[in-house]
């Protein structure tokens, strides 16, 4: 699969910010923030209820890099799980090391851009903009709504089933 590269400012706020530091009196390492936004993320995964298992989840602050390991069922979940990750802010890049139980075809991928909508993103990939739910639905549950994307989003473009 890869590495995927990702846009550093864009993305979940899971870490970091005012109360970064409230759990601590003294001011925590490097590798005590790294072990606490790699637990986040690691929370975060298993909040979306992807059904994957095995999950380690590090994360190095210093290049910002998560890299992902553990078991998903499918290719799509695993591909989920690289964008559960991805899109958190303060990550640039995900090395997703996951295996899967039930291997696909891996999918295509799309960065949001300023004015981007679903139908027009079905429409450049599919050729067709009434598709969009089914990119909708490629990215459930991080996406909530269809009209909820933003800039520097990525979004998994799933091939159209025959």
């Amino acid at each position: 699969m890869g590495l995927f590269t990702f846009i550093k400012e864009a993305g979940e706020k899971l870490f970091g910010g005012k109360d970064a530091h409230a759990a601590s009196p003294t001011a925590p390492t490097p590798a005590e923030l790294n072990a606490q936004a790699g637990k986040a993320i690691g929370n975060y995964i298993a909040a979306q209820n992807l059904g994957v298992s095995d999950v380690q989840v590090t994360f190095d602050g210093a290049e910002g890099k998560v890299t992902v390991a553990g078991v998903a069922p499918t290719q799509a979940v695993k591909e989920k799980v690289t964008l559960c990750c991805g899109n958190v802010a303060s990550v640039t890049s995900v090395d997703n090391q996951m295996s899967v139980t039930n291997p696909e075809p891996e999918a295509q991928y799309h960065d949001v851009v300023r004015g981007d909508t679903l139908s027009a993103i079905a429409k450049k990939f599919y050729g067709d903009a009434n598709k969009y739910p089914v990119i909708f639905e490629a990215n459930k549950p991080m996406l909530s709504h269809p009209d909820k994307i933003y800039p520097g989003q990525k979004l998994r473009i799933p091939a159209l089933a025959r």
